[in-house]
């Protein structure tokens, strides 16, 4: 072959291999376009988009930082009662009204801004600006019969024949045949230290730091822990609870991972059997999810946070048993041999020329699980019926208690913080000891 063939020859493979690098270069990006416009519909995108309702998500927000104070008139009777968030718990004393409801015959309900709203013995009135006055009179024959000022009713007026439903920037103003009931928005977790029963509802800081000094310390608490609408004594157990429930898991599954990392560690188990059966049995039990492992131990051991605490344990027995043995097959062979020499045996072999080198990676790798686990034992809480995911999933279930569902979200990020700051702290201290070097 001459040079010259040589040359042409080798050009033609430099050029080949470009043109499959370009072919390349292309290809993955429109592959992965070709996947994305796949999902846009086969996900109804375009659908999730329309059923988007940016009211419902106003409305959830604004949940999320305030609360509701209820007006409620029983059709029927008459009776007029006045709640926070509409519960029982967070009901006025009968009687007894905020300052901007006025309770008699007729109540008046001023939500300012010249928005005014009527209970009347027979007809309901609102009286919104630049909008003029609403009537409203309830039958049982005839449902809600209503008279407005204009002919087309705004958006903001739901109306049917046994409904009316009226939401303004002032409040929301709803009317059946059985009860009318206005909604007006507050900024603020109300009731959030005392409940209307407590004797310290109402107070300033400064007047309840002077009964708290002047030896009311006790009685404050007292009322503030036991808290019927926010009941924090529980949320707090809730908190120790999914915390104990994946310290459990986590530290059951590295107990039992460590010797069965040995059995599946190639350097440690010559018997390739023995090897095999191990790793597949980590594989077995990591790949199933935690939450399945959830459920079927729900069936078989009832709720509780010992059931999630072993489905977490299951799970991280897997996970841990193949970093375990990944880590040991990496160990420096020298510092064992040189255990070996001094008459050592197996056991004192692996404690005293194995166990320091992986000390160091294992609680490393213990301690990201635990944080990591912390968070998934809310959602394993939500169920098996234990901690902090078993409040928050029954204040979503409501609805309506999406305050709530933010301070349980709240303790939630906290308890995640701490826990990464606690094994921050324990990794400098136990992996790379302290300043001084002990």
């Amino acid at each position: 072959m001459t040079m010259l063939d040589a040359t042409q020859d080798l050009r033609a493979q430099t050029e080949s291999i470009f043109r499959r690098k370009r072919l390349f270069t292309f290809a993955i990006p429109a592959v992965i376009l070709a996947y994305l416009t796949y999902i846009f519909f086969a996900f109804d995108v375009p659908g999730l988009w329309a059923r988007a309702n940016a009211d419902n998500a106003r409305s959830l927000v604004s949940d999320l930082y305030s609360y509701k104070t209820h007006v409620t008139r029983d059709n029927r009777s008459g009776n007029v009662s006045v709640a926070i968030e509409g519960e029982k718990k967070g009901r006025y004393p009968e009687g007894t009204a905020p300052a901007w409801v006025e309770l008699g015959e007729t109540t008046v309900i001023d939500l300012e801004d010249g928005h005014i709203i009527t209970y009347g013995p027979k007809l309901i009135t609102y009286d919104v600006p630049d909008f003029g006055l609403m009537t409203f009179e309830v039958s049982r024959s005839r449902g809600v019969v209503a008279d407005y000022p204009v002919d087309v009713l705004p958006e903001w007026i739901n109306a049917s024949k046994n409904r009316v439903a009226i939401t303004t920037e002032a409040g929301r103003l709803s009317i059946t045949r059985n009860r009318t009931e206005v909604f007006r928005y507050f900024t603020g977790w109300e009731l959030f230290f005392f409940t209307l029963d407590s004797p310290y509802h109402g107070m300033g800081f400064g007047e309840l730091a002077g009964k708290f000094v002047s030896g009311e310390a006790g009685a404050i608490l007292s009322d503030i822990w036991n808290n019927k609408m926010w009941r924090h004594k529980d949320v707090v157990w809730a908190i120790f609870e999914t915390v104990l429930m994946a310290f459990l898991g986590t530290m059951g599954a590295a107990l039992l991972a460590l010797p069965l990392a040995f059995l599946a560690a190639r350097n440690f188990a010559p018997l390739v059997a023995v090897r095999f059966a191990t790793r597949r049995f980590f594989d077995f039990v990591r790949g199933v999810d935690a939450l399945i492992w959830t459920i079927v131990l729900t069936r078989a051991f009832g709720l509780g946070p010992l059931t999630g605490a072993l489905a977490i344990l299951i799970t991280d027995t897997g996970s841990f048993g193949k970093l375990f043995s990944e880590t040991l097959e990496n160990v420096d062979d020298k510092q064992i041999e040189g255990i070996r020499s001094t008459g050592a045996k197996p056991l004192q072999r692996y404690r005293f020329g194995v166990i320091p080198q992986i000390t160091p990676v294992l609680l490393s790798q213990i301690l990201y699980y635990l944080e990591s686990n912390t968070r998934s034992a809310t959602v394993i809480g939500a169920i098996t019926g234990g901690g902090i995911g078993l409040l928050l999933t029954q204040a979503i279930i409501t609805q309506k208690d999406w305050e709530e569902v933010t301070y349980y979200i709240t303790l939630i990020v906290l308890v995640v913080i701490f826990m990464d700051w606690v094994s921050g702290h324990l990794r400098r201290r136990l992996i790379k000891g302290d300043e001084s070097g002990h």
